[in-house]
């Protein structure tokens, strides 16, 4: 992007272009709050796209409703999955940064809550270096939808990127405890997975989510 360009973003992303930008993230906060609360309720959540099939349980744990009060801009909800729960495999869309190191095509496949197979189509020495830094750092210590709409772009930073309103991202490493997860480590590290192209999401069985968006009945 342009500085315009990018500057433009910026003032989208945080609702800075609307007529009432303070009633706007109310409004979404009243939005992801009633969402908190109902994905509360939910066991499972299983997560499908290209090359992507993967199941968390998340029985017991919190969402945490993100509406600007602690990031800015912000725009997601969070939980942390239970600790061995995660099985399946993630492909994740978009270039993956951390610690000043780019890192593509990051595929990873868990059994038991762990990473049992990592690859990186860029970078796989150093994935592999973040997975082994401690105990902790092979599972996942965060899950969440991106909410904000208003960003669509990735630009590779990531306070951004995980709000791409249409993706969901997870962590490894650690879990944030207001979300009721335990996961320990010295690691946290976002991918980002973009659905908004065939993407499915199910909770306990159902589709409730589809190309990036919840479906009407549970929106």
């Amino acid at each position: 992007m342009s500085l315009a360009q990018y500057e433009d973003f910026v003032f989208r992303a945080g609702f800075l272009d609307r007529d009432d930008p303070v009633a706007e993230w109310r409004k979404l906060g009243t939005r992801l709050s009633s969402l908190s609360k109902w994905l509360g309720e939910r066991r499972e959540i299983r997560v499908v796209g290209e090359n992507t099939d993967l199941t968390l349980g998340v029985e017991g744990r919190t969402w945490i409703p993100c509406d600007g009060k602690e990031n800015f801009p912000d725009g997601e909800v969070f939980t942390g999955p239970q600790e061995a729960s995660v099985e399946g495999r993630i492909c994740f869309t978009y270039p993956a940064t951390f610690a000043g190191r780019l890192i593509r095509g990051v595929d990873l496949r868990f059994e038991g809550g762990e990473v049992v197979e990592a690859h990186a189509g860029e970078g796989q020495d150093f994935l592999r270096e973040m997975l082994a830094m401690d105990d902790g750092a092979r599972r996942v210590g965060e899950f969440a939808f991106g909410m904000n709409d208003a960003v669509q772009e990735f630009t590779g930073h990531t306070l951004y990127d995980e709000k791409i309103g249409g993706t969901v991202h997870l962590a490894l490493g650690m879990s944030y405890p207001e979300s009721g997860g335990l996961n320990q480590s010295a690691l946290h590290w976002d991918l980002v997975c973009d659905l908004r192209s065939g993407g499915e999401v199910y909770a306990d069985g159902e589709v409730v989510y589809r190309d990036g968006s919840f479906l009407a009945e549970f929106n």
